[in-house]
C-alpha cells in the first residue's frame, strides 16, 4: 500500500467484510487491529473507521489485489466459523478486484483443508500465475 488513503481504504473493506455475518467477533477484530498496526494506522483512527462509510479505492497492483484478497480469506476464517454470506461476498469482491474466479476457488477451498488455514506465499502466487497459462 503506497498512500494513507489506500491504507484506511483497505481496512475499511476488511471492516466491511468481518461484519457481512451480521457480527464483529472479537477474533476478527484483533486480526483487524494486527493489520492495522503493520499499516501504521491509529488505534484511534482505526476504531473510527468502524463508524464511518469510506468509498474503497480499487488497487492497482495485482500483487496487491492478491494480497487482499488473502488478507480477506484469512479473516473469514479468523473466528473459526465459515458463514455462507461471507463465501459468497469473498467470491463476489475477487471478482471485483479482477481476479480469477478459478484460482480464487482452488485457494478458498484449500484453506478449508488446512488446519491452520495459511497458504505458502508462494504457491498463492503461483495459483494465479497458473491460470493466466
Amino acid at each position: 500500500m503506497n498512500t494513507y488513503e489506500e491504507k484506511i481504504s483497505l481496512l475499511t473493506e476488511m471492516i466491511a467484510f468481518s461484519v457481512i455475518d451480521g457480527r464483529l467477533h472479537q477474533r476478527e477484530y484483533e486480526f483487524l487491529s494486527i493489520v492495522a498496526r503493520e499499516l501504521c494506522i491509529d488505534k484511534e483512527v482505526f476504531d473510527d473507521l468502524f463508524h464511518q462509510e469510506i468509498p474503497v479505492k480499487v488497487i492497482k497492483s495485482e500483487t496487491q489485489r492478491i494480497h487482499q484478497f488473502y488478507r480477506l480469506a484469512l479473516l473469514m476464517h479468523v473466528d473459526g466459523v465459515l458463514h455462507e454470506k461471507e463465501e459468497v461476498a469473498i467470491k463476489q469482491m475477487s471478482i471485483n478486484m479482477g481476479l480469477n474466479p478459478a484460482a480464487t476457488k482452488k485457494l478458498l477451498n484449500l484453506m478449508k483443508e488446512t488446519p491452520n488455514k495459511m497458504i505458502d506465499p508462494k504457491f498463492l502466487m503461483e495459483t494465479f500465475r497458473e491460470q493466466y497459462n
